[in-house]
């Protein structure tokens, strides 16, 4: 069972990093692939091991909180790894935790793959069991992310968010809907800042 992997980044997909170490590169699954950035510096992931009979999957985070909401996530019955990464994705896993609590069915299932089943089931099995976790769980910003481009001079960051966005199950139509706002705000830079904007243009959509 691994607890974390310290190795170099040589590779990022809208869905999985590659992380190099000894000689070895571990395919990782993560939230938020572009939250890494391929450089020459040692990145420390935490990783959970999911093992399923045709498969062992690594899915990996920046920090234990995340992992930790993570595996509460996948140990909701109907609801897996698929389901629980969307929700981390989204930038705001305090707002989670608080639907949760609150029993706010109808923010959890704007997440794709939550459907009205699977929200009430989280609420069911996490209610009153999250709270450690309330002020602790957030995404880290990338150093330099900013909030949004008129005339976009960052086309390729764009249109890796949204790869990143598709693959975490958002259709074309949800995103085709949003893109023309990003395409016109001012200030964003990185592949990151349009996942998040996305992100939070896409629940405010449902």
């Amino acid at each position: 069972m691994y607890d974390y992997i310290i190795g170099q980044v040589t590779r990022i997909t809208p869905e999985y990093i590659v992380l190099e170490q000894g000689g070895i590169g571990y395919l990782i699954i993560t939230p938020n692939p572009y939250a890494f950035r391929i450089n020459d510096e040692q990145q420390k992931v935490y990783i959970h091991m999911h093992v399923r009979e045709d498969a062992q999957q690594l899915y990996g985070f920046k920090t234990l909180e995340q992992r930790e909401l993570f595996q509460k996530l996948i140990q909701v019955s109907g609801n897996g790894p698929k389901s629980a990464l969307p929700i981390l994705a989204s930038g705001n896993p305090s707002q989670v935790i608080t639907a949760i609590e609150m029993e706010d069915e109808a923010f959890l299932v704007k997440f794709p793959g939550v459907g009205k089943k699977t929200a009430r089931q989280m609420i069911l099995d996490l209610k009153g069991k999250l709270g450690s976790l309330l002020d602790k769980v957030e995404l880290p910003s990338g150093e330099d992310e900013l909030p949004l481009f008129g005339v976009n001079p960052h086309k390729q960051e764009l249109e890796e968010a949204m790869m990143a966005l598709s693959a975490l199950g958002y259709s074309e139509k949800e995103l085709e809907k949003i893109k023309p706002q990003l395409q016109s705000e001012e200030e964003l830079q990185t592949t990151e800042s349009y996942m998040k904007y996305a992100l939070k243009l896409l629940l405010k959509m449902k």
